[in-house]
């Protein structure tokens, strides 16, 4: 049984549903740019506190203001599977610490049976229930996962990591067991996998508001390893929208040599806001599909990365799409400190 449907038997399993296998739509979205800018939590402000990698539409950049950016209409490129997709995707960077101080970016690869240059893995999913129709989010919106000035284990309980094996994965479920807040402490054979799951509730009406999460809110009921929208939203915030879910496999492998960590034999991965312990890993999202795409994306359940209803282009179209970086430095060799010398904690 390919992971996939073992995963999503196992979260249906769970809840006792006898709706089958739940489609998602899940598809690759490659390196458009790794930079210190963030438009959501620092607009226009080059650079930002902490370096990001970002996937998507090439209209990205340090302002997006809603009010006068249409993405789908600014961008001339994707690096997603869907090329009616233009929305963006960011999260933190890993960085490996070697025993003699210095750092180096951990790249990231794309999931199994996926391809693309780095990057992200994205998800939308739809209700399990097919009686039950979820609304896409509309030009403007926006949100955000995480918090990326935690210094001790917080409450967003869909921010989680994962130790992977070399090949395939025996339990799939996203924040179960034995993922955690925490960074592993061990060496992982199939580097480390951050899952990032945003909320399905909806308020209807705000695109964002100040902290970019009050808009939003995850269902009651909603277990911490379900899939897609499940529970019930509450009545502040009565709109079901798609879950959206970011699958961010890094290449710690390449350090696994315990020669190279500390010598005390703790873990010598941090993420790019000086945090060793893994707690400030964070998602941003600006939405930017194409016209209505995602909502006939979501009406017909489309599953993985293939979708009669939408615009798709090739990996290697997806690959050619990114951008200068705006803030000149070095975030490729080793490095003396992390980019904005974040104090490592």
């Amino acid at each position: 049984m390919q992971w996939k449907t073992l995963a999503l038997a196992l979260v249906l399993l769970e809840r006792g549903s006898s709706q089958g296998t739940m489609p998602m739509m899940r598809f690759s979205c490659s390196q458009l740019v790794v930079d210190r800018i963030d438009p959501l939590v620092n607009p226009g402000s080059m650079p930002s506190p902490h370096l990001h990698q970002i996937v998507g539409g090439n209209s990205f950049n340090a302002s997006m203001d809603p009010a006068t950016l249409d993405l789908p209409t600014a961008s001339t490129c994707t690096s997603c599977t869907f090329s009616d997709d233009f929305s963006n995707y960011w999260t933190a960077v890993l960085f490996f610490r070697a025993r003699n101080g210095t750092f180096k970016r951990v790249s990231q690869r794309q999931e199994e049976n996926l391809h693309g240059n780095g990057g992200i893995t994205v998800y939308y999913i739809p209700s399990s229930n097919a009686k039950n129709t979820v609304t896409a989010f509309k030009p403007g919106f926006r949100m955000l996962v995480g918090d990326a000035s935690l210094k001790a284990a917080g409450s967003a309980r869909k921010v989680c990591h994962r130790c992977m094996p070399a090949s395939g994965d025996k339990k799939n479920i996203n924040c179960g067991s034995p993922d955690s807040q925490t960074l592993p402490k061990e060496p992982c054979a199939g580097g480390i996998r951050s899952i990032i799951t945003f909320p399905t509730c909806w308020d209807g009406k705000n695109l964002d508001s100040p902290d970019h999460t009050s808009h939003v809110t995850y269902a009651t009921g909603s277990a911490t390893n379900d899939v897609g929208p499940t529970g019930k939203c509450p009545s502040s915030h009565p709109v079901v929208i798609p879950q959206v879910m970011y699958e961010v496999r890094w290449q710690t492998q390449e350090f696994n040599d315990k020669e190279l960590w500390p010598k005390d034999g703790s873990q010598p991965f941090l993420w790019s806001t000086g945090d060793s312990h893994g707690y400030t890993q964070h998602g941003d999202y600006v939405f930017g599909w194409k016209g209505d795409s995602l909502q006939r994306a979501m009406n017909a359940r489309c599953n993985n990365d293939v979708c009669k209803e939408i615009n798709t282009q090739t990996v290697e179209e997806a690959m050619k799409c990114t951008k200068h970086r705006v803030v000149e430095e070095d975030v490729d060799g080793w490095l003396h400190s992390i980019p904005g010398d974040a104090m490592v904690i």
